[in-house]
């Protein structure tokens, strides 16, 4: 059992009381911002204290109480400086540019290099791609509060380091480390099933349910668990690889190497290659014209597995655009696609669902946004054929309300949540406080325990 600090509560406590300012319809008084956390009056009295010295909140306006002063009302301060979440995808870096509102400033996305893709190009790239956000933005390198980076596959955490890319031959790169030679801003890494799901905790589902679980759906596929409102990372922070369960014995060829993954069969890649299987002769479904798909033989472990059926240069995502366009004209073959893909991605929902017993599940990126309600619909059915009745009564299935990309506003979080929890920032704000909060913990007796 982890035992939590003093100090851990109170980082928690400050999570806590910024999410719940984020989340609220307009500038807080102290009083709501209580009742919304369930937290005492006089331990979001310390925490907003310490918020509003280091700039975080400001006094936005006052209510008028019955009988006494008038509340202050408290807002998030924009411009206390900028946030960057950068999304490592497969063939590209997106990359925002945020203030501390969270609002987006400044996008920009470049291609990566075509082939076995090296750490070198990835940095390059990401590079580029923070330059342009400061020149586009015209906010100076200094203003930056940090970046998060969300890197696919594996990531060592704590290390900054990228431990497996099932896309490209990568194993233990030093990832923040090489960034840092060129960024020079305090930098988080992780990867997109937590940078989602952290997204949603802070923006979404999360600020109305504390079990949930977010599912990832693109290039790669995966879960990311939250409980009792917190983020499940696993022993080594590898937590949530659902993409890499099996769902078909002896079945597809996955990137991981592995057969029958559920990646393999509702990932962009995937329902590429079930197009092409229904439809070999449809130029839509195979893209560059390579007939249906075949493995070609077995994964090294080199690099991402070949048997996929996709021709060189093949998009898997702009195939699946182009099978959500082709359903839409009633396409018949185009709606088994996605029927079928609904009912193996409802079968592995189902899976979740019996083993995590969630509030929530959030679909969401390319896979949904792509083939929206009848793949949902499809999905909905067959959980409901293969989940137990009680906890498929207790879960609700819902696409992201997470605003513009999750991913990349995810990664942004992790460095909100960084710069919250530097001691340089908030221990002398909490040193200079602990004398007040002791008289004041003597006049309220328990009910600070929880700072």
């Amino acid at each position: 059992m982890i035992k939590r600090t003093s100090q851990d509560i109170r980082r928690l406590n400050r999570f806590e009381v910024l999410r719940r300012v984020y989340a609220g319809p307009g500038a807080m008084s102290r009083q709501d911002i209580a009742a919304a956390t369930g937290l005492s009056f006089a331990t979001v009295a310390n925490l907003t204290a310490e918020l509003l010295e280091a700039g975080v909140l400001v006094e936005a306006g006052h209510e008028d109480s019955s009988g006494g002063r008038p509340r202050a009302r408290l807002a998030v301060n924009a411009e206390r400086g900028a946030l960057i979440g950068v999304d490592i995808a497969e063939t590209s870096v997106h990359a925002e540019l945020f203030d501390l509102a969270l609002e987006v400033r400044h996008s920009v996305e470049r291609p990566l290099p075509p082939g076995d893709i090296r750490p070198s190009d990835v940095v390059d790239v990401l590079a580029g791609c923070v330059e342009e956000l400061l020149s586009g933005s015209g906010v100076p390198r200094e203003r930056v509060l940090g970046a998060g980076v969300s890197v696919p596959g594996m990531v060592e955490r704590e290390g900054g380091v990228s431990s497996f890319s099932p896309y490209w031959s990568w194993h233990e790169v030093p990832l923040r480390a090489l960034l840092d030679e060129r960024l020079g801003l305090p930098l988080w890494l992780d990867n997109p099933l937590r940078a989602s799901t952290v997204a949603e905790l802070w923006f979404g589902a999360g600020r109305e349910v504390d079990d949930l679980v977010v599912l990832t759906l693109r290039a790669g596929v995966g879960a990311g668990i939250a409980i009792d409102g917190q983020l499940y990372r696993g022993f080594t922070n590898s937590a949530g690889e659902w993409g890499h369960t099996c769902i078909a014995l002896d079945g597809r060829l996955c990137t991981c190497g592995n057969r029958g993954c559920v990646e393999a069969y509702v990932s962009t890649r995937g329902i590429a290659r079930t197009w092409r299987e229904l439809a070999p002769d449809d130029e839509r479904a195979t893209g560059t014209g390579t007939g249906p798909a075949t493995d070609t033989g077995l994964a090294t472990g080199t690099g991402p597995a070949t048997g996929t059926g996709a021709g060189p240069g093949q998009d898997d995502a702009a195939t699946v655009a182009a099978l959500a366009r082709a359903a839409a004209e009633q396409d018949p073959t185009a709606a088994a696609v996605i029927d079928q893909t609904g009912r193996y991605l409802g079968a592995a929902v189902a899976n979740l669902v019996n083993l995590f017993n969630p509030r929530v599940l959030v679909l969401g990126n390319q896979v949904v946004d792509l083939l929206g309600e009848r793949l949902l619909t499809a999905t909905y059915e067959a959980v409901t054929r293969h989940a137990l009745p009680l906890p498929h009564r207790a879960a609700t299935l819902r696409r992201s309300a997470v605003p513009h990309n999750a991913v990349t506003r995810g990664a942004a979080t992790f460095a909100l949540e960084g710069f919250l929890n530097d001691r340089e920032v908030f221990g002398p704000v909490s040193r200079m406080r602990q004398p007040r909060e002791r008289r004041e913990g003597r006049r309220a007796g328990s009910a600070d325990a929880e700072a």
